[in-house]
């Protein structure tokens, strides 16, 4: 089995430029500082790195260029790979493979969506055979997906159907579920946590890594809370994840993914505008955040 991840990986955001083009550029001082940060790995073009509205081509791109600066970082990269064409996802999968990710990762098909955990399984196993010598996770998001299976039965059918199976990226709040995946096979697979607002209660439950939107900018923040965890303090630790609740519903309050890149240029780290659907803060809407951010003290 591979190293599982360990502690806060930022699911990161994508550059653009001014006019909206990917712009890799910057991914250098994305990288510079998730190391000053103290992250080891990171998640490339997930959801918050608006894989749905990037070409293949510019994931391809993102990826590549993630791996690039990941080596000279020490970082490990996990590459989401998924795609509702398994031709697309395999290729990415592929690509990922070449340029030396640390796994890949993929969120279930979801315009036609698998009607079983079978079907789901199936079609992660031939996903995962295009890259058969890199670890693999499943992306369970049913949030996001509107898939909505039971994981402990996936697993199950994951660990004998898919060679390369490492665990999943759990962003789902059944805190039961997730007991019965960490528990699987004596705690075999990597079952890393997926909500900011609720990581205190993932690590009382045992996780041991979390992949995150804010952990691109507000990491020193999670750092106390795992600290605080880890020392017995847990009114320390309410503290500041009730700071964590507080800046998630800030940033849903000017729209979440503008606020994001907002506060990781807070952080001297600008990647540009979002594309459409999602919102670019407007110049005064950005002000106010900024304000706002500052009063809350994440930094």
């Amino acid at each position: 089995m591979p190293d599982p991840l360990i502690g806060l990986v930022p699911a990161v955001l994508t550059p653009f430029d001014s006019s909206g083009a990917l712009d890799p550029a910057a991914i250098e001082k994305q990288a510079e500082l998730c190391v000053k940060d103290g992250v080891s790995a990171v998640f490339v073009g997930g959801t918050t790195g608006e894989f749905s509205a990037l070409s293949v081509p510019e994931r391809m791109a993102l990826a590549a260029r993630w791996c690039e600066a990941a080596r000279g970082a020490k970082l490990r990269v996990v590459v989401h790979v998924g795609s509702n064409a398994l031709t697309d996802a395999e290729e990415l999968a592929r690509h990922a493979e070449k340029h030396g990710a640390a796994a890949i990762a993929t969120v279930s098909p979801n315009y036609v969506k698998p009607k079983s955990v079978a079907q789901l399984a199936e079609w992660c196993a031939k996903l995962a055979a295009a890259a058969p010598a890199t670890p693999f996770y499943f992306y369970d998001i049913p949030s996001m997906t509107g898939v909505s299976l039971p994981m402990p039965e996936f697993i199950a059918l994951a660990e004998t159907s898919i060679p390369t199976f490492a665990g999943l990226k759990f962003t789902n709040s059944d805190l039961m579920a997730f007991q019965q995946l960490r528990h699987h096979a004596n705690g075999k697979y990597d079952v890393v946590w997926g909500f900011d607002e609720f990581l205190m209660a993932a690590l009382a439950l045992g996780a041991k890594g979390a992949v995150g939107t804010t952990y691109n900018f507000a990491a020193p923040l999670y750092r106390k809370i795992i600290a605080a965890v880890a020392a017995g303090d847990l009114a320390a630790g309410r503290a500041e994840q009730f700071r964590s609740v507080k800046l998630i519903l800030l940033m849903q309050k000017y729209g979440f993914l503008g606020a994001a890149k907002e506060a990781l240029r807070a952080r001297g780290v600008d990647c540009g505008p979002v594309r459409l659907p999602n919102a670019t803060l407007a110049p005064a809407a950005a002000l106010a955040f900024r304000s706002e951010l500052e009063a809350l003290g994440v930094f």
